[in-house]
């Protein structure tokens, strides 16, 4: 059968609470697609993480599969040489480089992680990780000169682990406004089959402004000024992207989806403390301050058996003994250390004796293949409800706000997939669950007309 012209708009972080539920009547674009559309719910992976998750969508692999399993990570048998993620790592094949080999043409926008930009049947421009816009992020490299003449340097993200919400909210719209400009000059002046592209912008809004929209979030204020941010910037994409649609041919279809969800944080807690208090990390001597970033000078390696980083998730390190250079774990006795550890962790509750969901798992549970530099344990408190923060020195390991910068936002396991085709060839309606490696496949056969 024919290949379709399609699009996939990549709206990261956008929660089914939002486009299927609270807004959906509010949108005449993205509610028209979710209406006439088939709508998902969309598992996402462990981690639920805009690194990997995007990357498990393109490819149809597992974090395992792909070696990564977050944005930094930690050399096996080091303590402190870490590296971020980038495209180098991704050696599996994503859906338009498949469709490149087909003879398709496709523009491909910042889906994490394409910096540094790598070759492709198409056009590219790079993800909110690229460090600044002197530094190379197209392909072909001359595309970015094009764009810059007209558009000026690109706007990769926006500070917003910051008190100014002010400044986060004109930064959001002018870098908003920017990408789908040129993203309405990538269809009209290019050849293209296949679009994919990624709005980083609504992960950054819900960090940013989930407390004062979300009337269930423990730290809502009813009337404040900016309760209204969240759904005036859906507004915003939701026009856009209409008017990007408006360019392309009437036939094209598109899909939706985010790489996770959005929920409430309910607080922060310093999980190393944890560790310190239950004898698995031993300090060489008490923090100086509240809130010191652990660096492996200040631990006692010949006493530490566990350590741990902050995040969306803990990733536990265990010192092995011949892995690490001080290592004091057995190899043998890693196991049990784990178990261990995993029976601790499900007795620790809230600060006033809530019990949490707590879940712990070694990569070898989660994925059929564990490549790359995996964490020992990868821990997820009170079902992501509260964040793990690596930081030490605290009077209170439980905190109100995340130790790197204001965060009103968790991330949360189900996203959103719609499949809308203006042929009128799918029947609409709620269609349960898929899982988010699942979407690679859907992807590919409905733009090569083969059956979904």
């Amino acid at each position: 059968m024919k290949p379709r012209r399609a699009i996939v708009v990549g709206l990261d972080c956008a929660p089914p609470l939002i486009l299927y539920d609270e807004l959906r009547a509010e949108l005449p674009v993205l509610g028209k697609l979710v209406d006439e559309g088939q709508r998902y719910l969309m598992r996402t992976c462990h981690p639920p993480i805009t690194i990997p998750a995007w990357m498990v969508m393109a490819t149809g692999k597992l974090p395992g599969e792909l070696g990564v399993y977050g944005f930094r990570h930690r050399r096996l048998g080091s303590y402190d040489d870490m590296y971020i993620a980038n495209s180098r790592l991704i050696r599996e094949e994503p859906v338009w480089r498949t469709l490149g080999r087909k003879g398709l043409n496709s523009i491909v926008v910042g889906v994490p992680p394409s910096y540094p930009p790598r070759p492709i049947r198409g056009y590219l421009i790079s993800d909110f990780i690229t460090p600044d816009p002197s530094k190379p992020y197209t392909w072909p490299p001359m595309l970015k000169r094009e764009i810059e003449s007209r558009f000026g340097p690109y706007i990769f993200d926006v500070l917003y682990r910051t008190e100014d919400r002010d400044r986060v909210k004109k930064e959001l719209w002018s870098m908003t406004e920017q990408h789908f400009k040129v993203l309405e000059y990538l269809v009209t002046h290019k050849k293209w089959d296949f679009l994919w592209f990624v709005e980083i912008g609504t992960d950054r809004v819900h960090h940013a402004f989930w407390k004062y929209w979300d009337k269930h979030h423990p730290k809502h204020e009813p009337g404040n000024k900016y309760e209204d941010v969240i759904p005036e910037y859906y507004k915003l994409v939701d026009r856009l992207l209409g008017e990007l649609l408006e360019k392309v041919p009437k036939d094209t279809l598109v899909f939706i989806v985010s790489d996770h969800g959005a929920k409430a944080m309910k607080g922060a807690y310093a999980i190393n403390q944890w560790l310190i208090e239950n004898e698995y990390l031993v300090l060489k001597k008490k923090p100086e301050k509240p809130g010191e970033d652990l660096k492996p000078s200040m631990i006692d390696w010949e006493k530490t058996k566990v350590w741990a980083w902050g995040g969306y998730y803990s990733r536990f390190f265990i010192n092995v003994k011949g892995r690490e250079p001080r290592g004091i774990v057995d190899p043998e006795d890693v196991p049990g250390l784990i178990e261990e550890i995993k029976k601790g962790l499900s007795k620790l509750g809230g600060p006033g004796g809530e019990k949490w969901d707590n879940k712990a798992y070694t990569p070898q549970e989660l994925y059929p293949v564990v490549k790359g530099d995996p964490p020992d344990l990868m821990v997820y408190l009170d079902d992501l409800s509260w964040r793990p923060v690596g930081t030490i020195g605290w009077p209170n390991p439980y905190l109100e706000e995340n130790d790197k910068g204001p965060d009103d936002a968790m991330h949360d396991w189900i996203g959103v997939f719609t499949v809308y085709d203006p042929e009128g060839t799918l029947e609409p309606g709620d269609m349960g669950a898929i899982n988010i490696h699942e979407i690679r496949s859907v992807i590919e056969n409905m733009v090569l007309g083969r059956e979904a």
